[in-house]
Formats: C-alpha cells, structure tokens, sequence
C-alpha cells in the first residue's frame, strides 16, 4: 500500500486483518477500557457519555462513541465505527487507527491532540473524518488510493484539509525510526513510518455568497439525541434535534425533518414512498460513501441541506424542490457516473440558489454533472427550473442526453466555475430546452457563458 509522504512514497503494508502473527492483538469482543461497562450496558454498541476513558480497542460493528474523553488510542478493529463529540489525546504511534480489512469508520466533531511529536493523527484510510482538529501531530490524516479517505471541514495544525491532496510545497516530513517503541507497548511502531498526505485548502469552492458550510446543515449550538433508523408513517410528523446513524423511510404525508445529521451507509440517507411533501430543513447527510442517492425519489422539499460522501447527490422525481443547499465531496465507485443531482424522467422540479460541487480539487475529478437530465426511466422531463445556482466540474457541467424527451426545462441565472471536462452544457439547443445565454455566467469573470 502506497502512502503519500510529502514529495516521496513509503511502501507500508499494514497488518492484515486476518493475520494477528503480524504482531498485533488478537480482536475481542469488547471495547477494551473502561468504556467497556457502557458498552455493555447499551447492548447496541453505543457507548454511553463520560470522562477519563483509557486506550481502547473496539472490535463490535456499529459501536458509537459520543462525548468521550479519551486519553490514550483508539484502535479500530470493526466496520462502521463512529466517535464523535470527543477529544482524544495520545503521545504514542497513532490516535486513531483503523486496521485493514476494516470499512466505514466515522469520526466527526472531535479534536485529536497529540502529545509527541512523532505522533499521528487517524490513520490508515477506509475512514470519513468530519469536521475533525488534529493538533500537534506529526501528521493528521493516513491515507492511499488502496485505502481511501473522505476528509470535510477538517484542519491539521489549524490548515485546512481535503482528502487525498498532494503534498505541499517545501521539505519532505522526516519518517521516525521504526524500531522506536511505543509507550504503551502497542504494536504500531512498525507502521510509524506511513506518512500522511500534507493538504491544501481546496480550490474551486463555491463563492462566499452561496450556501456552504456556515448556512447548511445542523445550525451551530443545536443538541441533537441518538437515534437509530427510521420509518416515519404518520401524517403530519414533525421530527428534529436527532442524530440518526441509519437511514430514513417516509411513507406519509406532509412529514417535517429538520435540525438533524443523518449518517446513513444505505442505498438512500432518505427515501420517499408513496409519501407526499416531505420537507427536509437544516439537515445534515453523510452517504458514508456509499449512498447511491442521498434522496430518492420524489414528492420532497430539501432547504439549507449539506449533503456530502455520496455517489449521487438527490434523485429528482417528480414534485421536487432543492434549495439553498450544499451538495459536495461526491465518493468515486467503481464505474460510478456520480451527479449532485440527476433526473431521469418527472415533472415539476424547481432547483434554486444551491452550491452544486461536481469537482474534486484534491484528485481533479470533475465527475459527471452538477445536474445530469434524462428521460432513460420516465417518459419525459417536463417544467423543470434551474435558477440561481453556483455549479462547478462534470464532464458537462448541465448533461443532456441526446435522447432525453423535454419539456419546458429553464436553465437561467446560474455562474458556472471553469472545472469541467468538455463544456458547461451539452445540447443546449436540444427541443424543450430553454437555456439563457446572457444569465447564464461564468463565476470568475460574471461573462456569459460561451460553449
């Protein structure tokens, strides 16, 4: 496995899951600790809050640490592990390890202080980390193209980071010797030698006058309760104030969502099924990476939503709005054409004032669409508006299928950033499209757009 370090690459195999002769511990079934009671006493995996926790070692599926105090490691040995809302302090190899072998890991709203310079931070890939401060460590996030890493909002030593960039300009970051032993006699010191990549804060974001990451989401200060997936089947409901590690069904009519993060490594953070007019304000959606649509499919209102680690953003059907929203830091698949949004046939589909970011900066992956327009599913695409947003990268940044069926599609008043592959739009001449050559505009320059 290959290591970004600053200019060079290590080759660093870390221990195999299957492989405990490599000189690691053979897994338990317990978080090892003393968040080991809580464990116990939630049944579920979900640790309960509290202070003074000890190294520890996490071997159940889904365990959740929430509001933590952790003085010592956390070694990851199990798939969709959460910690959030904690500090971790630790002067060892590294805070935060996730094994190989082992997927989904989340660390959201945590501080990581290392108290030794040779310290990492999270390490060694197949992990999101949101809205995390790594402090005093050598390096902050471990990753590779083997063992990939979705990085949001996150700093390291107080720089802003985004997965996967190439290294900063300046001295390669010197390797510790191998041979040093940790402190606490865990067998890390002979991985110590992976190096983080050293990012830069993206370029190509969305102008400030957008939504972005200080008006999208779970607004700042609001207590949000644990909460498992949910079925939501009762007209009327109104749910807020939930963090939900699962995903939502709707099945009824006129539900509310809001004030909430959902965490979802479904196929859909939310579906809509025989439902009529969800609405979903200041929500906050984490695919996972493996959400092949953050939602679907129709008859919902999205409002000030961050929707990220997806491979599509939502699913247009009929009867949707999308709006002051913030769709961005898409996950690449295996043959996946990701979209922030896509239609494949519906009517009545108003999209307005979002920040659509079909563009990595970090891997110069424009990906396919900020808005992808098809009628490969449905018969035709009709009474669509697209108006008023900041849309950068995809191939085409609007994609028009050559057999799309439309009706009334109005794409006006929007800027564009320069990150696409061929062009902004494809077909824009195409029968029921109505594209505005004068309002359409570049961001950079506010000129109209030209091919």
């Amino acid at each position: 496995m290959s290591f970004s370090v600053a200019g060079q690459h290590n080759r660093q195999t870390p221990p195999s899951r299957r492989a405990p002769g490599r000189g690691w511990r053979t897994p338990r079934s317990l978080v090892v600790g003393s968040v080991t009671l809580g464990i116990i006493l939630a049944g579920i995996g979900v640790a309960v809050a509290g202070s003074g926790d000890g190294s520890m070692t996490i071997t159940r599926d889904g365990t959740v640490l929430d509001g933590r105090k952790i003085e010592g490691y956390v070694h990851i040995k199990a798939d969709d592990v959460t910690i959030r809302n904690s500090t971790i302090r630790y002067g060892g190899a590294h805070a935060v390890r996730i094994f190989d072998g082992f997927t989904g890991a989340l660390v959201e709203n945590t501080r990581i202080q290392c108290t030794e310079a040779r310290t990492n931070g999270i390490v060694f890939g197949n992990y999101t980390a949101r809205k995390v401060r790594v402090v005093g460590c050598r390096n902050g996030f471990v990753h590779s193209p083997e063992a990939p890493a979705t990085i949001v909002l996150s700093t390291w030593n107080g720089k802003p980071v985004a997965a996967g960039d190439l290294p900063s300009a300046g001295k390669p970051t010197p390797a510790p010797d191998p041979a040093t032993p940790t402190p606490d006699g865990s067998p890390d010191a002979a991985d110590s030698a992976a190096s983080a990549t050293v990012t830069r804060a993206p370029t190509g974001q969305a102008p400030s006058t957008f939504p972005g990451p200080d008006n999208t989401g779970v607004p700042a200060g609001t207590a949000l309760r644990a909460s498992g997936s949910l079925k939501l089947t009762q007209d009327g409901q109104v749910v807020s104030g939930l963090n939900i590690t699962g995903c939502v069904t709707v099945t009824a009519k006129n539900v509310v969502l809001r004030n909430s993060r959902i965490t979802c490594g479904g196929n859909y953070s939310i579906r809509t099924i025989d439902a009529v007019n969800l609405v979903v304000e200041d929500v906050e959606i984490n695919g996972m990476g493996k959400n092949s649509a953050a939602v679907c499919c129709g008859e919902y209102t999205l409002r000030r939503v961050d929707i990220s680690n997806v491979i599509d953003g939502p699913r247009l059907g009929s009867d949707v709005v999308v709006e002051d929203s913030w769709i961005h830091h898409l996950t690449r698949g295996p043959g996946s054409h990701n979209d922030t949004l896509q239609t494949t046939g519906a009517a009545n589909i108003v999209i307005r004032g979002n920040s659509l970011e079909a563009y990595n900066p970090v891997t110069k992956d424009p990906f396919n669409a900020c808005l992808m327009i098809g009628s490969t599913t449905g018969p035709i695409v009709s009474n669509l508006v697209f108006e008023g947003n900041y849309c950068n990268g995809g191939n085409y940044s609007i994609g028009v299928r050559p057999d799309l069926n439309a009706a009334n599609i109005r794409l006006s008043s929007n800027v564009f950033g320069r990150n696409h592959r061929y062009g902004v739009i494809a077909r824009p001449d195409q029968a029921g499209i109505r594209w505005d050559r004068s309002t359409n505009l570049y961001a950079d320059n506010r000129k109209p757009v030209v091919g």
